[in-house]
């Protein structure tokens, strides 16, 4: 799993919530599956949503940190899922990990925070949500950069799927480079964040073939399940992994509200010192357009 940056990492940029809104932290776990939620609340309670935050391949919850502070400092309690072998959560064999036993993971998260809760997806994560939309009751759903379903994902080709080894590393999807490389592919992140980034997807393999293998031939989802819950698409100009067309293919198919960021990346969107704050202001004008 990786590590948590030490005090003073070069990479690691300070974040300091809004004025006159204190933020503190918490936690949760679920010991039965080895879970870690890390949660960043409003020091005073609102009547706002509970936001359940879902991170990507590699990831963890470090990459909804400016999020967090973010809607904590405006009266949102957040709470970030590290999936199993992920981050601060239980070390697993992830060859024995799926993208079912990840879905399995945020059921079990949403039924902790209750049937109120928003899921907010990036990523894997994003087709998580959908996923687990589909298993609990939410109140909303936010799909940044998200993996697409079956119904807009054309068949993988056999050579894809057995390209895709059993455990994989941040070299596979192109973060195991030089950082002025990265800096140039990404043109709305900083060295700061680019550094951060590859130190936090980790020194070693550790992420699940299955779960990469089972969204390229691609996860069925149903849209009907949620017709009612407001639902808001997110897609960035400059991303690598999901071209922003996908991204609009994707809130047409949901009848989602869509908002496209044209000078934004992939982890540009939620972590970019640049750019993360016009992407969270288009959150939040969907959580407060619908009361959540």
């Amino acid at each position: 799993m990786p590590d948590t940056p030490p005090d003073g990492f070069p990479g690691r940029t300070p974040l300091s919530p809004p004025p006159g809104r204190p933020v503190r932290k918490d936690e949760i776990e679920l010991p039965e599956r080895g879970l870690y939620i890390e949660s960043w609340l409003p020091e005073r309670r609102s009547r706002r949503k509970p936001v359940l935050y879902l991170h990507g391949e590699l990831a963890g919850s470090w990459v909804w940190e400016r999020f967090l502070n973010y809607f904590a400092g405006r009266g949102w309690e957040g709470h970030a899922l590290n999936l199993r072998n992920h981050h601060w959560s239980q070390t697993a064999d992830p060859a024995e990990l799926s993208f079912d036993t990840y879905t399995e993971d945020v059921v079990a998260a949403l039924e902790r925070l209750g049937p109120g809760t928003v899921l907010v997806g990036h990523g894997m994560g994003g087709l998580l949500a959908l996923k687990g939309a589909e298993r609990a009751a939410i109140s909303g759903l936010v799909l940044l950069s998200s993996e697409l379903p079956r119904g807009l994902r054309p068949p993988a080709r056999p050579f894809e799927l057995r390209d895709v080894p059993d455990v994989y590393g941040k070299s596979r999807i192109g973060w195991e480079t030089l950082p002025e490389k990265l800096v140039r592919d990404h043109r709305d992140l900083t060295v700061a964040d680019v550094l951060r980034i590859q130190h936090l997807l980790g020194q070693t393999p550790h992420e699940a073939g299955a779960a990469r293998r089972q969204v390229l031939e691609g996860v069925s989802i149903d849209p009907a399940v949620f017709p009612e819950v407001p639902r808001l698409v997110i897609g960035a100009g400059l991303d690598r992994y999901v071209p922003e067309p996908d991204s609009e293919r994707l809130a047409q198919w949901l009848g989602a509200q869509y908002e496209p960021f044209g000078a934004h990346s992939h982890y540009g969107l939620i972590l970019g010192e640049r750019g993360y704050q016009q992407v969270a202001e288009a959150v939040r004008s969907f959580l407060e357009l619908h009361r959540l």
